[in-house]
């Protein structure tokens, strides 16, 4: 683990509507402690909600991308994505260069997802930052660092020694 502290998981699976059914699988495969950070943008609210609240009841840290108020609502303990005023909860940014990771500490983020890492299958052909961009990026942040885009326990362990507090994965949940 680098010099800063997680108070929060280390591990952590992005959902997406990609994944259909078996997303369901994929949570009940996660390590104890994984979080889940409900994403899936296109269903409605109501839905997006009720599939917070039944990731949580499995006993999962669940994260929700939105406002403060409706993480409140789904049960999550953090909320995903830039949001406007301070937050009682803690917050995760995506984040993928310097400035938007200072933007992000400004805002009073608790946890950065630095991206893309490696090449991915949601954001096919995007220039990747790769060990050598990430390194730098992730000993400029005073925020721990979680890796994503095309993440593994393996590539982790790479990428650990060189600032990564953490890691999520969209597709490696679903493949494995």
């Amino acid at each position: 683990m680098s010099r800063r502290h997680l108070a929060l998981p280390r591990v952590w699976m992005l959902t997406d509507e990609r994944q259909g059914e078996a997303m369901w699988r994929a949570v009940a495969r996660l390590p104890k402690g994984a979080g889940v950070i409900v994403r899936h943008y296109s269903l409605p609210l109501a839905e997006r909600l009720a599939m917070a609240r039944r990731i949580r009841e499995q006993g999962r840290f669940v994260a929700f991308a939105g406002t403060e108020k409706e993480a409140q609502q789904a049960g999550a303990r953090a909320v995903y994505g830039a949001s406007r005023g301070r937050s009682t909860l803690p917050r995760l940014y995506p984040v993928h260069n310097r400035s938007e990771i200072r933007a992000a500490e400004r805002a009073g983020a608790s946890l950065l997802l630095l991206s893309p890492v490696f090449p991915t299958c949601s954001h096919p052909g995007a220039r990747t930052l790769g060990p050598h961009r990430f390194a730098p990026l992730a000993a400029s942040a005073r925020t721990p660092v979680l890796s994503l885009g095309g993440m593994t326990s393996t590539r982790f362990r790479r990428l650990q020694p060189l600032g990564a507090d953490g890691w999520a994965a969209i597709d490696h949940w679903i493949e494995s």
